[in-house]
């Protein structure tokens, strides 16, 4: 009523006062004056304003050009009736605005009231959510130092028995320190979702400083701490990292590699761009971070890391200096109160977190065995730092060190061990308590429940380190290779370890390791052994492998087979391979099927073919799909389809997801969609404007999908109206 009210008199004005006084006039009438724009949205019935007393300024004003031309008891116009007297009456106008304020604040509260239920519902249903996870949630200040995986320091002087197990010393800030505390707090109080990525060294401080950081978050947070990568899909799957969370990713290398870290990676990205404040704190070696953000060399080499390298291109980066160099006066300040301090000060050196962590003690352990299975336990302690430098990232198996050891030891040495006995010693050797804090080799704590793993260990992190150092020129001995191909499970650690022996020319055991990897269905290492046989010249023995490799209904490599020009397989051959792995549900084969079908005319054959690729998640056959929809003007569907291409692991389409943006208006979502492409393999941006900063594809993959250009409309339409 109160807008119709003010339409009538902006109709008044324009209609029987020729327009005056002019909007400009009006504008000019209140104090302070308002814009010409905003008189004009109030005459029209489109803004309300804030404050009654330019309102009744302008209405006055009106009302005296009204008197001027001796209308005021002439008839109003519009369908209420009465004068134009009555129309522009100042009390008329103060109670009307009064009422419509009331009814406006009213309806705020009543907005602010459904949001509030609404969220308390939202909320609710992810508490539900996040009761069923393996690991759940608690308050940010239930957590440990111990539990969110901090260094227990050197305790400084002798523990007495039923002392403390786990010392942590005084902390010593630094200008890092700093930079991460003011982030996580603008995160907070800037309503923001934010990556941030803690980088060192082993030893470095790394998970303390995080953990400190975490007095910038509120009380009432709650703190996320998945156990690996499934638990991580399985949080995010869930929506259960709303608003008011911290997701703690300690040694982040653990979460983001394989294939189970790709699709975290994915799925945690697109968590950034949800409703904050969200932090996700991560912890990561240096090595580690340049593994992940590593693009291939070229577009033709293998990229199993391209969804974490798109999730760490939007971290903030807080790098943690290996030394105290430049704030040795602050930890002699602090070790007068705090005994591990001072026991590190006296071991000398500026290496203090390291020192505090029994890092050097552990090297020492390690390079000088003693007692008559000193060596033993030191060779099992070589296997795993060969294990890890080369490519294992998880637990090891016992029997796997069991069975590698041997290698590692002289004749002399293995002659003094019994062999049925050796191993218990030599492990209890490996597992010593080094400084009454840490032991070269752990037990792994199970992914839910109490106790450890049966049977499992992994490395010192400080060790694995000094590994990595001191041991990567020295090639492996032929029992580390045999033992982690009998006894090795995980398809990428055994493919790792394979290109590991490949480049050390150790063919036999590449070859071997690569079998391992095809027999638990990993078709990459299938690929990848392929090309060793073809690099050797072996033409007839990669011919043979992908062969019996296919009638034992491996679809890569029937694939392989088809598309080899190398190999004497014919047209037909070629078709039935295709055709073969299509109906053994490969994505890829069901994708190239139906191409050849819609060629051919089969269009209801086809389509069925695109959306069951689709539904298997391949992300050309999502692609082509999105363009149907998008040229039969389903916009919204063409948009969901492209935003699934993407996130299946082709950022490419992108691109094709920012044009539909911006042909649709949304300019700002449009930018947004071009920058997060130009970050893709580090494409070179370009001036945005006009297209918004569109990049071309530069050595980018091109897009395994049918174009579309040239096709008649009417057959897309027929052809989306099969897919529904």
């Amino acid at each position: 009523m109160f807008f119709a009210e003010l339409r009538r008199v902006g109709i008044l004005k324009r209609d029987r006062l020729g327009g005056r006084p002019t909007d400009n006039a009006l504008s000019k009438l209140p104090q302070p004056p308002v814009s010409r724009d905003t008189v004009g949205a109030w005459l029209r019935g489109e803004r309300f304003p804030q404050q009654v007393e330019p309102l009744l300024a302008v209405v006055g004003e009106i009302r005296a050009e009204a008197v001027r031309r001796g209308l005021l008891d002439t008839p109003a116009n519009g369908e209420s009736g009465g004068s134009v007297a009555e129309l522009l009456a100042e009390d008329r106008w103060r109670g009307a605005w009064k009422a419509e304020q009331q009814r406006r604040t009213r309806s705020n509260q009543e907005g602010a009231e459904r949001r509030q239920a609404r969220k308390a519902l939202e909320d609710e249903e992810r508490r539900g959510r996040q009761a069923a996870l393996a690991d759940r949630p608690r308050p940010v200040r239930f957590w440990t130092s111990k539990r969110l995986g901090v260094h227990p320091a050197i305790p400084g002087h002798p523990t007495a028995p039923g002392g403390p197990d786990f010392v942590l010393p005084a902390y010593v800030r630094r200008p890092h320190d700093d930079l991460l505390y003011t982030r996580l707090a603008s995160a907070v109080t800037d309503c923001a979702s934010l990556l941030v990525v803690v980088c060192g060294a082993s030893c470095t401080g790394k998970t303390r400083t995080s953990m400190e950081a975490l007095k910038a978050v509120p009380d009432d947070f709650q703190l996320l701490f998945p156990t690996d990568a499934d638990s991580l899909l399985a949080m995010l799957a869930t929506d259960a990292l709303g608003p008011g969370t911290v997701l703690w990713l300690n040694e982040a290398q653990h979460y983001l590699d394989g294939h189970a870290g790709e699709a975290a990676a994915a799925a945690l990205l697109r968590r950034l761009d949800a409703d904050g404040p969200f932090i996700a704190l991560a912890t990561l070696w240096p090595d580690h971070d340049k593994t992940l953000t590593t693009a291939p060399m070229s577009k033709d080499d293998p990229d199993p890391h391209r969804q974490a390298r798109m999730l760490l291109a939007q971290a903030h980066y807080v790098h943690v200096p290996a030394s105290f160099a430049d704030h040795m006066d602050t930890v002699h300040e602090a070790a007068d109160q705090d005994a591990s301090l001072a026991a590190a000060l006296e071991a000398g050196g500026t290496d203090i977190t390291q020192i505090l962590a029994a890092g050097p003690d552990l090297v020492a352990h390690y390079d000088h065995p003693d007692g008559p299975h000193g060596v033993h336990g030191k060779a099992l302690i070589s296997v795993a730092m060969d294990a890890h430098r080369l490519g294992i990232t998880g637990p090891l198996p016992l029997d796997f060190l069991h069975d590698a050891a041997p290698g590692y030891l002289t004749s002399s040495e293995r002659a003094t061990a019994g062999p049925d006995t050796w191993f218990a010693p030599a492990l209890t050797h490996a597992r010593t308590l080094v400084r009454h804090i840490i032991s070269p080799l752990q037990d792994v704590p199970r992914s839910s429940g109490m106790g450890a793993l049966p049977g499992m260990v992994t490395l010192a992190d400080y060790l694995q380190q000094h590994g990595r150092r001191t041991r990567q020129r020295l090639c492996p001995p032929a029992t580390f290779w045999n033992a982690a191909t009998h006894h090795l499970t995980k398809t990428d650690g055994l493919i790792r370890l394979a290109q590991a022996a490949e480049s050390r020319h150790r063919l036999r055991h590449a070859a071997h390791l690569y079998c391992a990897a095809v027999e638990s269905g990993d078709s990459l290492a299938l690929t990848l052994l392929t090309h060793m046989r073809k690099k050797a010249g072996d033409l007839e023995g990669a011919e043979r492998l992908l062969r019996s490799a296919a009638d034992a209904g491996n679809c890569q490599a029937m694939m392989m087979l088809a598309t080899n020009g190398q190999m004497a397989v014919g047209e037909k051959e070629a078709a039935r391979l295709w055709r073969a792995a299509a109906r053994a549900g490969n994505p890829r084969a069901m994708a190239h099927v139906a191409e050849r079908q819609e060629k051919a005319g089969a269009k209801r054959r086809a389509a069925w073919l695109w959306r069951a690729a689709a539904n298997a998640g391949h992300s050309p056959a999502l692609a082509h799909l999105a363009r149907l929809r998008e040229y039969a003007g389903d916009l919204e569907e063409a948009a969901r389809l492209y935003r699934a291409a993407v996130d299946a692991g082709n950022p490419i389409i992108l691109e094709d997801l920012a044009r539909l943006r911006e042909n649709a208006g949304d300019q700002e979502g449009a930018a947004r969609l071009y920058r997060e492409y130009r970050t893709i393999d580090g494409n070179p941006s370009s001036t945005v404007g006009g297209h918004a900063g569109r990049v071309g594809r530069g050595s980018v993959q091109v897009r395994d999908v049918v174009p579309l250009q040239g096709r008649p409309k009417a057959w897309a339409n027929e052809l989306v109206m099969v897919l529904l």
